[in-house]
């Protein structure tokens, strides 16, 4: 355990901290999470920190990664498949895609594997186990604020000069946080007893992408299909942020709006499944 969690621990630990039974299924006891705010920004800054360590290009893996997978989209899908983009240039219609759907992906990814990466903490001293999927998702906000900036460069190249709408990317990347939170609340303390979780991880966002509309428009999609396709709170995300990118048309409200119902299910349910499970982690960890 480094220093500057051990710090974030103790500065917790000197206030009074009553830990008893839980009182019913509902007893999230989320007031502790705020209580252990200091911890929660020392492992988000401790995730940064460690990503880029002994990495000899650094934070530019933050640009690396989304710019080769649009110029492999734009290649494929852009220039052989014809794919039609609704009048947008093709690299920036892929890239206001794989911008959101990269942050999502990574943010799932670690808060699904995280209370098994962090087992030493879990297992030594008693702290709320939500910090860890929290700072699991905060910590790819730096790499989206990077890549964003690559974004900025293209719309100008392109001829897409910024507007006030592209201050919706505010709240639909908080959209996209709460979904990546909501998964990982699911998953990790399923991968606690079953490991299998960081090998199907990958899979299933995989088939996400594809489920996704980031290298074809969701115009493509059969109307009778929409509502059942707007299942996946992303397809909202990344429409919002395609209107908010090139300012055409409107947001997919109705997208939007499914997508935040499954997301509220999911995270409602998930805390309780994740809250009732949270006593045994050190155990079976």
């Amino acid at each position: 355990m480094n220093s500057a969690v051990s710090k974030a621990l103790s500065a917790a630990a000197a206030r009074q901290v009553v830990i008893r039974p839980t009182r019913g299924l509902f007893d999230l006891e989320l007031g502790n999470v705020w209580q252990y705010r200091e911890l929660l920004i020392t492992l988000m800054m401790r995730d940064i920190q460690v990503l880029y360590k002994q990495a000899a290009l650094g934070a530019a893996w933050a640009v690396i990664q989304p710019v080769f997978a649009v110029a492999v989209f734009t290649i494929v899908f852009g220039n052989f498949a014809k794919m039609p983009s609704d009048g947008i240039p093709y690299p920036l219609f892929a890239f206001a895609a794989v911008l959101p759907w990269t942050y999502f992906a990574e943010a799932t990814r670690r808060a699904s594997t995280g209370l098994v990466d962090d087992a030493d903490l879990v297992k030594k001293v008693y702290f709320p186990r939500l910090i860890i999927p929290l700072a699991k998702v905060a910590a790819p906000l730096v790499d989206f604020a990077i890549a964003f900036g690559v974004l900025l460069v293209m719309m100008v190249y392109y001829g897409v000069m910024p507007s006030f709408k592209l201050l919706a990317v505010i709240p639909l990347i908080g959209v996209a946080a709460l979904f990546a939170l909501s998964i990982g609340m699911w998953l990790g303390p399923i991968n606690v007893r079953f490991r299998d979780v960081k090998h199907t991880v990958p899979f299933m966002l995989q088939i996400g992408m594809y489920a996704s509309p980031i290298v074809y428009p969701l115009s493509q999609v059969p109307a009778e299909w929409k509502t059942l396709y707007s299942l996946n709170p992303m397809v909202g995300v990344i429409e919002g942020f395609r209107w908010a990118v090139v300012d055409r048309g409107n947001p997919d409200f109705g997208a939007l709006g499914v997508g935040l119902a499954v997301i509220a299910v999911m995270l409602v349910v998930g805390l309780v499944y994740f809250k009732n499970q949270e006593r045994s982690f050190a155990d079976v960890i």
